[in-house]
């Protein structure tokens, strides 16, 4: 019987499909679990089911020792995870695609009405208890129908928004390291462009790469001045492919009409400009809170965990 630690809390369901095979550590704590904790408690651990909140790094993997066969994240990114230093230990890191792209695709639509829509003025008006009535200028926003999405970075949950968006009118151009198939592009209408091509010529820009040293602000203060001045820009990718700073910048001066976060560059917190500015939607990292999703990925980690501590390729392995 393997030991394995578990840094946070997650579906029961997921514990208990590990614990029927695996003696399991889980920490169930209110917060996430401190750094220091965290080490002790790798301490011989044979697999680490990790949340992005956690740090995995050579550290971590010293501290946990030789033995350690596999580290499971419950997530579709894995920026929290030295994946060479994995390798580098002939451990399998492994993560959790497919399960979650139709939530992160539904926050991205809903982030692009409401920055659209001007939903969050509205509901802020209305909470203020400020005096207000119907007008025909009043909080004017902006339709999607006959507007071009531009859908930064290609996979699973850029397709996933590109065909709800298309639902809604919208023409689709993409940027992506390659192709995607034939069939999806022409079910799409979806046209592939360069970067510089996408944000000139976008009504709603929407990010959907993966984060690292090659997107890291991949959208800074020259990617935001070659957007339209009425165009909106949607992260629900990671937060810092965007530099907030220069957004904030740019949505206060009006170089763009508005954003919607639910990813930020230095999570939980979120850059004290934009906390002030009416024309950005905010929310809480909610891509894949859902229940259903919430457990697909919780199962699916510990699928990832047990099939390494049989001997066996997990479902989705990174490295």
């Amino acid at each position: 019987m393997s030991r394995v630690v578990v840094t946070g809390r997650v579906p029961e369901i997921a514990i208990e499909k590990l614990r029927a095979e695996h003696e399991v550590d889980a920490w169930d704590g209110p917060e996430s679990i401190s750094r220091a904790e965290l080490l002790r408690r790798v301490a011989g651990a044979d697999a680490v089911v990790s949340l992005l909140t956690e740090r995995i790094d050579a550290e971590l993997l010293e501290a946990a020792g030789p033995q350690l066969k596999v580290v499971a994240n419950v997530a579709v990114g894995y920026d929290n995870i030295d994946v060479p230093a994995c390798t580098e230990r002939g451990i399998v890191a492994a993560n959790t695609p497919g399960v979650l792209t139709d939530a992160t695709a539904d926050i991205a639509l809903s982030l692009i009405l409401m920055a659209t829509r001007r939903l969050g003025e509205g509901e802020r008006l209305i909470r203020s208890g400020q005096a207000w009535k119907w007008g025909m200028f009043f909080l004017l926003g902006s339709s999607l129908q006959g507007k071009t999405l531009g859908v930064v970075g290609m996979g699973g949950i850029g397709q996933a928004t590109a065909r709800r968006a298309k639902a809604f009118g919208m023409e689709i151009v993409y940027q992506s390291r390659s192709e995607i198939d034939p069939g999806i592009a022409a079910e799409l209408g979806a046209r592939r462009a360069d970067l510089d091509e996408l944000l000139a010529v976008s009504d709603v820009v929407s990010l959907h790469c993966p984060y690292g040293p090659a997107t890291h602000h991949l959208i800074g203060a020259e990617q935001l001045a070659a957007m339209k001045s009425s165009a909106y820009l949607v992260n629900t990718a990671r937060g810092p492919i965007v530099d907030e700073a220069a957004l904030a910048s740019a949505l206060r001066e009006g170089r763009i009409a508005g954003a919607g976060l639910d990813v930020y560059e230095h999570e939980p917190r979120v850059h004290p400009e934009l906390l002030e500015l009416e024309n950005v939607t905010l929310v809480p990292h909610l891509g894949s809170a859902t229940v259903e999703t919430r457990t697909a990925m919780a199962m699916l980690a510990a699928d990832n965990a047990l099939a390494v501590l049989s001997g066996e390729q997990p479902p989705a392995p990174i490295n």
